[in-house]
């Protein structure tokens, strides 16, 4: 980052994080929850409840959908990945009261999906965020991410079995083609050398095979695979589940959890909630694999949270990571 850029940063992440004044943190910063009552053999509710998320008190625009507020020069903006989750909360809301409230809002989220699903520059059909993003090697607007495939795809398969209609499908189908197609032709997936499949946050060179977005964006294939019987999304859920299986260990630093592999001298370690949030999503991935591996590692992580010396170190080699990389 240029000194412009980081200064920029800062001032934005001093504003979310020590100020009282809403952001686009409000949002993102629900504390991570398995849902018991999600279907994870069939399309039912969300395997997170996202109820705060469903209850969104920030901005939103004239047709009610919410606009998450980053400030500074980025300032409110619609955000794929927010707007799938506001709507998977208030499906998992509809799905326990029969309101039509919550119904409204989840379907509402979903006709935006489906309105706002463009071609990307390859004639990809992507949800592109429209605003520059401070990542390592900065993310220029318009950028797409397997965590909004994902996730896009997880509340429009929902959508169509609550209702039928046709246009929640057909723009499913289209965004899962993303998963099909490599990075370098404008999809989601990378190869590694080694043949695993990694889906990415992300789209940037060297991939960093961020382990939050990489889970959710797996669990959009399996949506797709149980509202379609799709070969394709099944095979893929069990490539994705492999690489998972086979490279989890790397993502363990023997006292906390890794947020990426980055490849830097300094490894990008987990914030605390990004630390609880693997856990959740490690046990959710035990519920649709059936394999005790998964939740073998959110114990052992768990237990690495518990630690005070653990949370501790932790938080140092977060400060340090962002310091020298940002």
């Amino acid at each position: 980052m240029s000194l412009t850029a980081r200064l920029q940063y800062y001032s934005r992440i001093f504003t979310a994080y020590a100020t009282p004044i809403r952001s686009h943190l409000t949002f993102w910063h629900e504390a991570p929850e398995l849902n018991p009552r999600a279907g994870f053999e069939r399309l039912g509710e969300y395997y997170m409840p996202f109820f705060e998320k469903a209850d969104y008190r920030g901005d939103y625009d004239q047709s009610g959908i919410p606009l998450l507020n980053y400030h500074g020069r980025i300032g409110r903006q619609y955000n794929p990945i927010a707007i799938a989750q506001w709507g998977l909360g208030n499906h998992n809301l509809f799905c326990r009261s029969r309101r039509e409230f919550p119904r409204t809002k989840f379907l509402a989220a979903s006709d935006w999906l489906s309105t706002h699903l463009t071609r990307n520059s390859h004639g990809t059909w992507a949800w592109n965020h429209y605003f520059d993003w401070e990542y390592r090697s900065r993310l220029k607007a318009p950028w797409y991410s397997a965590l909004a495939q994902g996730q896009g795809i997880s509340l429009l398969v929902r959508a169509h079995r609550e209702t039928g209609v046709a246009k929640y499908l057909e723009t499913a189908e289209r965004a899962f083609a993303s998963f099909g197609q490599s990075v370098e032709q404008g999809g989601v997936t990378f190869t590694d050398p080694h043949g695993n499949i990694w889906f990415e946050e992300y789209i940037v060179s060297p991939p960093t095979h961020i382990l939050n977005g990489f889970i959710w964006a797996v669990w959009g294939v399996y949506d797709y695979f149980l509202a379609t019987q799709n070969a394709q999304a099944r095979d893929l859920f069990i490539q994705a589940v492999q690489t998972l299986r086979k490279h989890l260990p790397r993502y363990d630093l023997g006292f906390w959890s890794l947020y990426e592999q980055s490849g830097t001298t300094l490894p990008m370690i987990a914030s605390p909630f990004y630390h609880r949030l693997h856990i959740v999503q490690l046990r959710v991935m035990q519920r649709l694999t059936g394999d005790p591996f998964f939740g073998g590692f959110a114990d052992k992580w768990e237990a690495y949270g518990r630690n005070r010396s653990n949370r501790t170190r932790a938080l140092c080699c977060k400060a340090a990571f962002k310091l020298c990389y940002y």
